[in-house]
């Protein structure tokens, strides 16, 4: 299996592209910060020369190097100016570009994957970088009219290389951070925008005569941040960070999307994806005690043809789709709080995929929806993010279910739809009477409309026999109320009394 050339290479670039906003109130203490924060996520930094004309610093052949695990990065910054503005402030210009040169060793456990010796450069022309505040807190102002990263691979000349290239520009940028701290431990906050981004990302093999290439814009980019960061080394250990202060809390955003894919193979097969979203986002949130991360899109579609599929295309979409997860990752002798949501909403392939199925149009072809949505209390017996904790439990479970509550359950497909809810605590003194489980006490209300017609329709396709429905309408009947006038049935689970009843009638 090949390797592409690209993967790895963002979160350096980020680093190496992001240093030099870090300034206090005066030149000098400007450029001394930048070259702390630098050191602090392990880069060294030197400079050629380092002068003063007038009210401006002037630091001239600017390197940049890193050397950790295999991976070296050497990038040069011709110039940078600190400019002393006569108002407590710092404007920080540069070189308009740079370069970057990344070498990372060979996948592990990668058939045929090679090191990748790449070519990276920064372009910001225009940007300026206005430093304000105390030594003790400062605030940075960040504009840009436009900054891109290209990174190409040097040694693309090698047929036996599978290479790529990537290239984003970012319009209209703007950002605003307040940092403060010492070089082992800042607070940061921040806000970040952006009009546009374009980006392109193409490949090719010519071993096998295969090639790429991915368009994609987003429109109107926002982010925000606040956290506490550690050095590098601190951050080795992840679960000694945390306890020792490493927080995280950001999100971002983002609007109108739209991409498209061309893959072309030998013997002339070729596959294309062109496909738009209305708009998106995430949310991150770490600290000492929970992490929540969600995230979520609305109004997706896109389209699939390819020579590899039996129909001219696909198309697929939907009108929302959400994820959300909330959990603790501390040992604690209290409950806390977690949470688990996955949506999606108005799902629809098209009929070349329904016919494949369905081929009679027996079933309706109606968008389908499926949502969990989740919350409770829960108490962990050990730190999940500590590996020696984890490993000394063994098969044991990390912690005690202590409530749950389903908030909404729904699925809707071919025309029925379920819907649910309900409560339920649990007790974890007892693990007997629910065989290994902690005994529950509540219930849940769930109510089930078009199943009948439902299962009457797949009889007629042939997909389910007679004795089949038979059997489940038995079965269903053990739970459910149903409705004489209407294909609708009703049920209420309930779990008290150290048993469990289904409307009413005791089960267990």
């Amino acid at each position: 299996m090949k390797h592409w050339k690209l993967a790895g290479s963002t979160a350096m670039m980020t680093i190496l592209a992001g240093t030099g906003a870090f300034a206090q109130v005066t030149p000098e203490e400007v450029w001394q910060n930048w070259q702390d924060m630098t050191s602090a996520y392990g880069q060294s930094v030197t400079a050629g020369s380092v002068a003063r004309e007038g009210d401006t610093l002037v630091v001239s052949a600017v390197v940049i190097a890193y050397d950790k695990d295999g991976v070296v990065v050497n990038g040069t910054i011709e110039k940078m100016n600190f400019a002393d503005k006569g108002d407590g402030t710092v404007a920080i210009t540069m070189s308009d570009t740079y370069p970057i040169d990344v070498k990372m060793p060979a996948t592990a456990g990668v058939e045929g994957a090679k090191p990748s010796d790449l070519a990276v450069t920064i372009s910001q022309p225009g940007i300026v970088i206005t430093a304000s505040g105390t030594a003790a807190a400062t605030n940075y102002e960040f504009n840009g009219p436009s900054i891109g990263i290209k990174v190409e691979s040097k040694d693309a000349a090698d047929p036996t290389v599978v290479n790529g290239t990537f290239d984003a520009t970012m319009t209209d940028t703007t950002a605003k951070y307040l940092v403060f701290g010492d070089t082992s431990a800042k607070k940061i906050t921040s806000e970040f925008a952006a009009k546009s981004m374009t980006m392109t990302f193409a490949g090719a093999d010519k071993t096998i005569g295969s090639d790429f290439a991915f368009n994609a814009t987003v429109a109107d980019i926002a982010g925000n941040s606040n956290g506490n960061f550690l050095d590098a080394e601190a951050m080795v250990d992840i679960a000694a960070a945390l306890k020792a202060g490493f927080a995280v809390d950001g999100g971002f955003t983002h609007g109108p999307v739209t991409f498209d894919l061309n893959v072309n193979e030998p013997e002339a097969k070729t596959t294309k994806i062109a496909g738009t979203m209305a708009s998106g986002g995430i949310t991150v949130l770490l600290d000492a005690t929970k992490l929540l991360y969600g995230g979520g899109n609305k109004g997706v579609a896109f389209t699939l043809s390819s020579s590899n599929i039996p129909v001219p295309e696909v198309k697929v979409g939907y009108a929302e789709s959400a994820f959300n997860l909330l959990m603790p990752v501390a040992k604690s002798d209290a409950p806390s709080d977690f949470a688990f949501l996955t949506k999606l909403v108005d799902f629809s392939v098209s009929d070349d995929i329904w016919a494949m199925v369905d081929p009679a149009g027996a079933l309706p072809h109606d968008p389908a929806t499926i949502i969990i949505d989740t919350k409770g209390t829960a108490r962990l017996t050990a730190d999940i993010m500590d590996k020696t904790a984890m490993d000394a439990l063994g098969d044991a479970p990390p912690g005690e279910l202590n409530s749950l509550d389903v908030t909404e359950l729904k699925a809707t497909v071919a025309g029925a739809e379920l819907t649910g809810a309900g409560s339920f605590t649990f007790d974890n003194t007892d693990k007997t009477t629910f065989g290994g489980m902690p005994a529950p006490t509540g219930k849940m209300d769930l109510k089930v409309v078009g199943a009948n017609t439902l299962m009457d329709k797949l009889v007629t396709m042939g997909l389910l026999s007679q004795d089949d429905v038979m059997g489940a309408r038995m079965m269903v009947s053990m739970f459910a109320n149903t409705a004489t006038d209407k294909d609708e049935m009703t049920s209420t689970l309930e779990f008290k009394d150290k048993g469990f009843f289904a409307n009413g009638q005791q089960l267990q």
